[in-house]
C-alpha cells in the first residue's frame, strides 16, 4: 500500500535460474559457458543477446540467442525459454519511487444488471482497493511516464486529482508497459500538444463483455468501465440469500452512510464537507463496499473509461466520472445517480481522481 523497497532478483528467481542453466535443454544450445545477465523488464525497442534474462508480464525469460528489436517472448516464443512465473506483486517503479497497488477480486461473473441497467459483468476482474494517490501518481512520472502533469493536492496520500482523461489513461498505460504488458489505450504523446487517442482495430480490441475499441485485449491494467466500477461499488453476492443484489450506497447498505471528513468506520463516507477543505487520504476514505473497495462513494469523483454514450466507438465522445466527492451531497453517492459527463477529454477538475482495475494475466 505504501512505498516499499523492490529487489529485482528474488531468491526464488535465482534458484529457478540455476535450475534452468543446468537443464539439458539449455545445454543443447551448445553454449556450455553461456553468460547470464539480468536485463530488467523487456523493452520492445531494445535488442537482446544470448543469455539475457528479462521480466515479461508475469514471467521471466532467457534469450537462447540474439534477439532482434521488437521480438518479444510472445512474438518470438521459440527464441526465449521461460525461467519461471513470478508471483503477482503489483509493484511498480524503482528505488525511492517504488510503489504498490492493492486490488480486490470482483468475482461472481455473469451477475444481472441493477434496475437502472448498470452492473452486469460477464467475467471476474480486480478493482483497485483505493483511488490512486499523489505519491503513486508522482512516482510514475519520476519513473518516466510522460505528460502526466501536476496534481491539485500535494499531500502524498491524498487522491491525485485535476488530471484529464488522457493523463490518467497514460498512467494506466505506464503500469502495463513497465510490467511488460501491452498498453491499454492507443495514445500518442507530443510535448507541444499533449496526448491524442486512436481506436484499436477490432482484432486487437477488448471483447470480454462486448467489443471495446478503447481497450487493448492484451492489457492487464485499465480504467474501469461504468459496469465494472458499478459492480465493485454496489453489488453484494451475499444479498438476497446468496443470490446477489445491489445496495443503494457503496458501503453495503441502502441506509445513508454517516458523513465524515475521514476515517475507516463501516457505514461512513466522505461527503457533505466544505468546499474549502480537502479530500481525505485514500486510505481514510470511509467504509468499505461488500467486495472491499474504499471511497467509491464520496471523497473524489472517479474518472471512468466508458464514453458518455455508453459505447467506446469514437475518440470524440465525452467521458464520464462516478461516485461523488467530499463537497457533494448524498445523492451523488447513490447507485441510481446519473454519472456526470465531462465536456471534453482534456477537462480537469480538482474534485476528480481515478482508480485502476485489472484482469488476471
Amino acid at each position: 500500500m505504501k512505498n516499499i523497497p523492490y529487489k529485482i532478483l528474488t531468491l526464488s528467481l535465482l534458484a529457478t535460474l540455476l535450475g534452468v542453466l543446468s537443464s539439458s535443454s539449455l545445454h543443447a544450445t551448445a553454449a556450455s559457458s553461456i553468460s547470464v545477465t539480468y536485463a530488467g523488464t523487456y523493452t520492445p525497442n531494445l535488442t537482446y543477446a544470448q543469455g539475457n534474462v528479462v521480466k515479461y508480464g508475469n514471467c521471466t525469460y532467457i534469450a537462447l540467442g540474439a534477439i532482434a528489436t521488437n521480438a518479444s517472448p510472445s512474438s518470438r516464443p521459440s527464441a526465449w525459454t521461460v525461467l519461471g512465473v513470478l508471483p503477482e506483486n503489483n509493484l511498480f517503479g524503482s528505488g525511492s519511487n517504488t510503489f504498490s497497488l492493492d486490488f480486490v477480486t470482483i468475482g461472481n461473473p455473469g451477475n444481472q444488471n441493477d434496475s437502472n441497467g448498470y452492473g452486469k459483468v460477464s467475467y471476474s476482474y480486480q478493482m483497485g482497493a483505493y483511488d490512486i494517490s499523489v505519491n503513486q501518481y508522482n512516482a510514475a512520472s519520476s519513473n518516466g511516464a510522460l505528460g502526466l502533469g501536476d496534481t491539485w493536492f500535494t499531500n502524498g496520500d491524498q487522491p491525485a486529482t485535476a488530471m484529464n482523461w488522457y493523463q490518467v489513461a497514460a498512467f494506466v498505460n505506464w503500469l502495463n508497459t513497465s510490467q511488460g504488458y501491452s498498453p491499454a489505450y492507443k495514445l500518442t504523446y507530443s510535448s507541444n500538444t499533449g496526448y491524442s487517442m486512436a481506436l484499436w482495430p477490432t482484432n486487437q480490441a477488448w471483447t470480454n463483455g462486448g467489443m471495446n475499441l478503447y481497450r487493448n485485449a492484451s492489457c492487464v491494467y485499465f480504467l474501469p468501465s461504468e459496469n465494472e466500477w458499478y459492480k465493485a461499488a454496489y453489488y453484494d453476492p451475499t444479498k438476497n440469500n446468496g443470490n446477489g443484489g445491489y445496495w443503494l450506497y457503496p458501503t453495503g447498505s441502502s441506509n445513508a452512510p454517516v458523513a465524515v471528513a475521514s476515517g475507516t468506520n463501516t457505514q461512513t463516507a466522505v461527503y457533505n464537507q466544505s468546499w474549502s477543505t480537502s479530500p481525505a487520504p485514500v486510505y481514510q476514505a470511509g467504509g468499505l463496499s461488500p467486495y472491499g473497495t474504499m471511497g467509491q462513494g464520496g471523497n473524489v469523483w472517479q474518472i471512468l473509461e466508458t464514453a458518455a454514450s455508453g459505447v467506446n466507438n469514437s475518440t470524440t465522445l465525452n467521458c464520464t466520472a462516478a461516485g461523488g466527492a467530499w463537497p457533494a451531497g448524498l445523492g451523488a453517492l447513490a447507485g441510481g445517480f446519473q454519472n456526470f459527463s465531462t465536456n471534453t477529454r482534456t477537462f480537469q477538475n480538482a474534485t476528480a481522481g481515478f482508480r485502476v482495475a485489472r484482469i488476471l494475466p
